[in-house]
């Protein structure tokens, strides 16, 4: 069989009986167009803690709170770090050695319908980013009951004119 490169994927097979699922043709898209340099910087993990419960769990050594970012847009988290080096200089630290990376990131995160950020916190160089699944009232499965009468058309009764 010959080697096959695919620069993009057509998924209008899949589509065909969905309806509003645009925002998942852009996802994998995405997920096709990534950077894999800045695929291991930082590091992180994402963990189901509980049925509708969520961690992401970022190593990022050296930052500090005022250093880190996160931002929930529409259905993106975004999770930024930039390092602030005018401390070091204060300091009068001069580095032999720099093993810790301390350079500037951005992670973004897709997040399902529903999702909610509930808190983040940072512990010795960890950040926990917690997040819950919280389906409202209006979007949970409900039952249709089925009438057996015909349904009632508005009457429409014309005007006239003055």
């Amino acid at each position: 069989m010959e080697d096959m490169v695919m620069d993009g994927f057509d998924f209008s097979p899949l589509f065909r009986s969905t309806i509003g699922f645009d925002r998942l043709t852009r996802l994998l898209d995405a997920a096709t167009r990534v950077d894999s340099a800045s695929l291991g910087y930082p590091p992180y993990n994402i963990e189901k803690t509980g049925e509708h419960a969520y961690r992401l769990t970022m190593a990022v050594a050296g930052f500090s709170p005022s250093e880190l970012d996160i931002t929930v847009q529409e259905n993106t988290l975004l999770v930024t770090g930039k390092a602030k080096e005018e401390e070091e200089r204060k300091n009068g630290t001069a580095y032999l050695h720099r093993g810790i990376a301390r350079r500037a990131f951005e992670r973004r995160f897709s997040l399902a319908d529903h999702m909610k950020v509930t808190g983040a916190n940072l512990d010795n160089g960890m950040l926990h980013v917690e997040l819950v699944h919280e389906v409202p009232e209006a979007a949970k499965p409900r039952k249709i009951a089925i009438g057996s009468t015909q349904p009632e058309h508005p009457q429409v009764t014309e005007q006239k004119a003055a």
